[in-house]
């Protein structure tokens, strides 16, 4: 009976750690929900005034560096051998394209657009997992792809004339990409977080990328002297860098290890609507009837799309997936 009362206990001790840890993770996902969708803002205030490229790198470096301070002080070991390939995939798909080119393409279109287009990323998430798992569209999922795209149509409708431009268009192309880019980041590192620190490893994917873009950058001649960086844009960089780079970024990674990626994801409908109501009452951004109404058909369609996907493919499948 003690033997029994004592397994109880354990069991009891142990439910309760797994609730607290499930606790923390929402509340992480809850701060990622609302703080991603402010970086937008932050971003596309930065790069009015320096070249994006540069201040993507800036900003990656000074958080990466921070990571890599901490966490060498604490005695860290580097990472050996193979693990350097894992960094180096998930510092190409996560910085040097998602983050760079997300930054890159708001110097073209509004932090507003810019964050719809990368609330799509779940689409993208979803598509990835059902191709790896070699499994049918259900036909809610297929719902949620036809009113996702027509949310997006709609929201375009008023900027129509703007694909004219050639910047606009670019501005787009980039946004898209990075939003591919980052569901087979999310991906990945939700399949290789358990191998090592991978808060230390998001230290080294950023000072690698901070690094290799600011290369790029200057190579390219699209850099301005340090001296002449404005205060506007240093002020968003050290807010990028604290909220977004290292805040923000602990949570994310700590809802991902204790949640399913495709919950995860949620945050993405919420970031739009914190960017596009902020920019739209502090920043003057411009907020139309087409895109307030394009963008809840959009993230309705995400939604109908991540349900289906749930309903469709049970959560032991997906982790079966992420761990071949």
């Amino acid at each position: 009976m003690a033997l029994a009362l004592k397994k109880s206990g354990a069991k009891g001790i142990s439910g309760f750690q797994q609730k607290t840890t499930r606790t923390k993770a929402l509340i992480a996902l809850a701060l990622v929900s609302f703080l991603w969708g402010t970086t937008w803002i932050a971003s596309r205030e930065g790069v009015k005034h320096m070249p994006a490229l540069q201040l993507a790198a800036i900003r990656q470096f000074i958080g990466g560096l921070a990571y890599v301070i901490f966490f060498t002080a604490k005695g860290r070991v580097f990472p050996r051998g193979r693990e350097w390939g894992t960094i180096l995939i998930l510092s190409f798909l996560n910085f040097v394209l998602s983050n760079t080119l997300s930054t890159w393409g708001l110097q073209y279109i509004s932090a507003g657009l810019g964050s719809i287009i990368g609330a799509t990323f779940p689409l993208w998430l979803v598509l990835i997992i059902l191709i790896k798992s070699r499994s049918s569209l259900p036909g809610r999922a297929l719902l949620g792809f036809i009113l996702g795209f027509a949310g997006i149509c709609l929201i375009f409708y008023e900027h129509l004339a703007d694909f004219l431009e050639s910047g606009f268009r670019f501005g787009i192309m980039l946004s898209v990409a990075a939003s591919v880019s980052w569901a087979f980041g999310t991906l990945y590192t939700k399949q290789k977080a358990t191998d090592f620190n991978p808060y230390f490893s998001l230290g080294l994917q950023m000072v690698i990328s901070g690094i290799v873009m600011y290369i790029v950058s200057w190579s390219s001649g699209i850099t301005i002297p340090f001296a002449e960086i404005p205060r506007a844009s240093w002020i968003a960089i050290i807010y990028l860098v604290i909220f977004s780079s290292i805040f923000t970024f602990v949570a994310y990674l700590y809802a991902l290890q204790h949640l399913p990626a495709s919950r995860v994801s949620i945050y993405a409908y919420i970031n739009p609507v914190v960017a596009v109501l902020i920019s739209s009452l502090f920043f003057g951004e411009k907020f139309t009837l087409y895109m307030g109404i394009g963008g809840l058909i959009t993230l309705l369609g995400v939604y109908l799309v991540n349900e289906a996907f749930r309903a469709k493919i049970p959560e032991q499948v997906e982790e079966k997936i992420e761990n071949q």
